[in-house]
C-alpha cells in the first residue's frame, strides 16, 4: 500500500492532467498495487493491478462499490456467485454483500465507492 505522501504525489500528478488509467502503476510480482486517485469523505476512486494469484478476499462494505477492469480478467464473488469479468466490463458489488476478488489472470481495476 502506498505512503500518504505517495498518495499526494499521485493525486498532483494527476489534477487536471489527461492520464491513461491502466498506466498508474505496473504489476508487480506477487502483491497487489492500490493508488488512490481520488479520497473524500463522500467517496473514493482506488486504481487496483493485481498479480497473478493475488486477491482480496471475502469482506462486507457499508457502500456501493464498482468494479471497473481496465486489463486483464478478473474473478469477482458476490453473495457466492461467481462471475469472470473482462477488460471494458463493470460489476457493482451492492452494500452489506460478501464480496471477493482474485486473479486467475492478472488485471488492473478502478474500484468507485459513494458513501451515501
Amino acid at each position: 500500500m502506498a505512503t500518504e505522501s505517495t498518495q499526494d504525489e499521485v493525486r498532483k500528478r494527476l489534477l487536471a492532467r489527461v492520464t491513461r488509467l491502466a498506466d498508474l502503476a505496473d504489476y508487480q510480482t506477487g502483491a497487489v498495487v492500490s493508488r488512490a486517485v481520488i479520497d473524500k469523505n463522500t467517496g473514493s476512486v482506488t486504481f487496483f493491478a493485481f498479480d497473478k494469484g493475488q486477491g482480496l478476499s471475502e469482506h462486507t462494505t457499508p457502500y456501493d462499490a464498482l468494479v471497473y477492469i481496465l486489463d486483464g480478467e478478473a474473478e469477482v464473488t458476490i453473495s457466492g456467485k461467481v462471475m469472470l469479468l473482462v477488460e471494458g466490463e463493470m460489476v457493482i458489488m451492492p452494500a452489506n454483500e460478501p464480496h471477493a476478488l482474485r486473479a486467475n489472470k492478472r488485471f488492473k481495476m478502478l474500484l468507485t465507492m459513494v458513501h451515501s
